[in-house]
């Protein structure tokens, strides 16, 4: 899909039209297209707080993660990130993402949050892994043949709460030259461990990922357990040239200059958990190779 031109009007009139033939609800363009418009393809992400731990009052039993599996059979997302997950939920999603994209290689990782009394990863309440994750499915042309597909980077963020045992970490995926996709899942005990832990992404973060030599995009998306506007906003917290988009709350897309965020909308979980999935479109730039 081309990703020429478009003004905030375009960008309004497109969600409408998204809304109307998906059934999506609650769309919402926080920032628009990018002065310079993007020449590249479009891919859409799918943001998801999935409350699977077993631990918190959200947890329905896995319904969400059937719920999770069946918008990526319909909505055919590029990019999938989770919060709130146990280690087997991102198992699961990679196989309904292969089976939906059967002509791409599916990436996926996940990164188990810390947990400050065990030093060891925090886990569900089934004994599993708690944590966040990111799938991708990558398209297997000759140009990303010729080098690894993708690789995972990962990491804990330096600024906790020290009241809090759970420790939260980042994640990403390198789709071969292509974008770096990245999940996190902030602090949600004080809003300024949130917002320390946001700036540390982006400005620490983010120069280390192995595409910026590439000068490849980076699309980072989850529950940032922060607002979008304020002083202490995801607004505040970007870099110039970066864009957000938002479900009105706490989850947020961030995408790096040169892209265009396209549209974005809501996505009614049906009572599976206690966050609405939110789908992004974004134009990305030409790739330099």
């Amino acid at each position: 899909m081309g990703v020429v031109g478009f003004t905030r009007a375009a960008v309004v009139l497109r969600c409408a039209l998204l809304v109307a033939s998906t059934l999506l609800v609650g769309c919402t363009v926080d920032r628009a297209a990018s002065a310079s418009a993007p020449s590249g393809p479009a891919v859409s992400i799918l943001q998801l707080n999935l409350c699977d731990s077993g631990l918190a009052p959200c947890y329905t039993a896995g319904r969400a993660v059937v719920m999770a599996a069946t918008l990526i059979r319909e909505r055919r997302p590029d990019i999938v990130t989770v919060d709130e997950v146990c280690r087997a939920d991102v198992s699961a999603l990679r196989t309904a993402m292969s089976a939906t994209f059967g002509d791409r290689r599916v990436a996926a990782a996940f990164r188990p949050a810390m947990d400050r009394r065990t030093g060891g990863p925090y886990l569900c309440r089934n004994g599993d892994q708690y944590g966040i994750g990111v799938l991708t499915a990558i398209p297997t042309s000759s140009q990303s043949s010729a080098r690894a597909l993708h690789q995972t980077i990962s990491g804990v963020y330096p600024t906790q709460d020290g009241n809090d045992p759970e420790e939260r970490v980042w994640v990403c995926i390198d789709a071969a030259a292509m974008y770096t996709a990245c999940a996190t899942h902030l602090a949600s005990t004080a809003v300024t461990i949130a917002y320390a832990q946001c700036r540390y992404f982006l400005r620490s973060a983010i120069p280390i990922l192995p595409t910026r030599t590439d000068h490849a995009p980076v699309i980072l998306a989850g529950d940032l357990n922060l607002l979008g506007r304020g002083p202490l906003g995801v607004q505040s917290c970007l870099l110039p040239g970066y864009q957000r988009v938002g479900d009105g709350a706490l989850q947020h897309v961030i995408t790096s200059p040169g892209t265009a965020v396209l549209s974005s909308a809501h996505i009614d979980m049906n009572g599976t958990t206690d966050h609405p999935g939110l789908l992004v479109h974004v134009g990305l730039p030409r790739s330099p190779r």
